[in-house]
């Protein structure tokens, strides 16, 4: 794939075109791993329904990409509480784009987003290794939260 050299030559638009495989593949990529359908009875070739999923659920999400039809880079999803919470889940990046500032951009894209939304807080929650980049890069400040596996 040949990337942009920096982040000014990516558009970064608010509830973004994308299918669902090339979402499936930037997950896999991003996330070192298989994402989709899996188990007995499932296709190897069957996609997430991620565009079913996400106009569900969420109340946006940012696509990056070095034109409106170059391949997909980027992309978060801005989940909400339906009023004021919003929330950013799976900040993707594709491997070949690290290090340009298009997960920064993400980011500040989907906080706009969810401002225009109506959203006065974004919450994120992340692995250690991820710290620097939330708290540092994105401008979150660290709070106390609570997790509960089910």
């Amino acid at each position: 794939m040949t990337t942009p050299q920096d982040h000014r030559t990516v558009e970064y638009v608010w509830r973004g075109p994308f299918t669902d495989h090339e979402l499936d593949a930037l997950h896999a990529a991003a996330f070192t791993g298989p994402v989709g359908p899996t188990g007995p009875g499932s296709p190897a070739a069957a996609a997430t329904p991620w565009r079913a999923r996400l106009e569900r659920h969420s109340a946006g999400w940012v696509c990056a990409r070095p034109a409106p039809d170059g391949p997909l880079l980027g992309f978060v999803n801005v989940l909400w509480d339906g009023g004021v919470h919003a929330f950013l889940l799976d900040t993707a990046v594709d491997p070949g784009a690290h290090r340009l500032g298009i997960g920064t951009r993400l980011v500040a894209a989907a906080a706009e987003g969810a401002r225009a939304a109506g959203c006065d807080w974004l919450h994120v929650d992340f692995e250690p290794h991820l710290r620097p980049y939330y708290f540092g890069a994105c401008g979150f400040r660290p709070t106390d939260a609570g997790l509960l596996a089910l």
